[in-house]
């Protein structure tokens, strides 16, 4: 038993230093006029080292010397670019890239409004400016990227995690992912339109305290305690997933939206979203499976309480870390 919970343990930091390491990065370019353009180039550091990435422009470009800040953990340049022949039809790259395994969403704004998203990866390092963007490309885009971000989202998986250990029962667990996708739209889309405001670092917090909740429900339910998670599991994940969507639309907020194209990126970035937590609802059925084949009840009930402290423990380290950088 002592084996397993290091192994999880061990996975878990694993995880943690995989998202760490693909964060990725964001280049943002606005037209302020018919050949001018603010850039933003948002970069990822990690121990103060900074990605060995960096964009190169059109040659026909010329910039200005860029100003320089860090905000948590990312280095943000900001320049003015003159390009005499505009963007459209133009080649962007970002160098380095292929030696990472980040990748970089880069965001144009046209000079009638327009904007369009572009996501680089190793693989794909460059791309040609289009003057819009087409349907296919913003579902496409949206789609993957709701999909990376709860797959890297790992307190987001957490919270359903623990939600899958709490319940019992094929129409329960169906009720439970329902109510908690149902209430993660709501407040995703009122969020990303401007309907509801909320600051983003306390409900980082409480997503935080949503997981510790489940957590110590889960050690009471093996304790023979029944509380409300297991009594109306349907009810905290409606609850917190309201909470989960304001997370959502947080990420949602530093890719942007394009300004033709709101409703359409909005609802494939949910549907990302909702493929992504499928995928992993349904992997971790399949490994709960096989370890029922392959071990006793009483080891597995051994191992969910074990399970239950180590997420417990990590739900409140970043608990605890959450609250103060927003409290001090």
């Amino acid at each position: 038993m002592h084996y397993i919970r290091v192994l999880l343990l061990l996975s878990l930091m694993l995880g943690f230093s995989f998202a760490d390491e693909i964060r990725p990065g964001y280049l943002e370019i606005k037209s302020s006029g018919a050949k001018t353009f603010q850039v933003k180039w948002k970069v990822p550091m990690k121990d103060n080292m900074v990605l060995g990435i960096k964009p190169i422009m059109p040659k026909s470009c010329k910039s200005t010397p860029p100003s320089r800040h860090k905000v948590n953990n990312a280095l943000i340049e900001s320049w003015t670019m003159v390009c005499t022949t505009g963007l459209a039809g133009q080649t962007i790259e970002i160098q380095g890239l292929d030696s990472t395994a980040t990748d970089v969403l880069v965001r144009i704004t046209h000079a009638n409004g327009s904007s369009l998203i572009q996501r680089l990866i190793p693989t794909q390092r460059s791309f040609q400016v289009a003057a819009e963007q087409s349907s296919w490309d913003v579902a496409k885009t949206y789609t993957i990227i709701g999909v990376e971000h709860i797959l890297l989202g790992i307190d987001h998986l957490l919270f359903v995690f623990a939600l899958l250990l709490i319940v019992v029962g094929r129409k329960r667990l169906i009720g439970t992912i329902t109510a908690f996708t149902l209430a993660h739209s709501i407040t995703l889309v009122a969020a990303t339109l401007g309907w509801l405001s909320v600051p983003q670092a306390p409900v980082e917090a409480v997503i935080a305290l949503s997981i510790l909740f489940l957590a110590v429900e889960i050690i009471h339910s093996q304790q023979g305690k029944v509380g409300l998670a297991e009594r109306s599991p349907w009810l905290i994940a409606f609850i917190f997933g309201l909470l989960h969507g304001f997370g959502f639309a947080g990420a949602l907020a530093e890719v942007g939206l394009p300004e033709q194209s709101i409703p359409q990126a909005l609802l494939f970035f949910n549907v990302g979203v909702e493929l992504g937590q499928l995928i992993f609802v349904f992997a971790v059925l399949c490994i709960a499976w096989v370890l029922k084949k392959v071990i006793t009840q009483n080891v597995l009930r051994k191992g969910e309480m074990g399970i239950a402290y180590v997420i417990g423990s990590l739900a409140a380290f970043w608990l605890i870390e959450r609250t103060y950088s927003f409290w001090v």
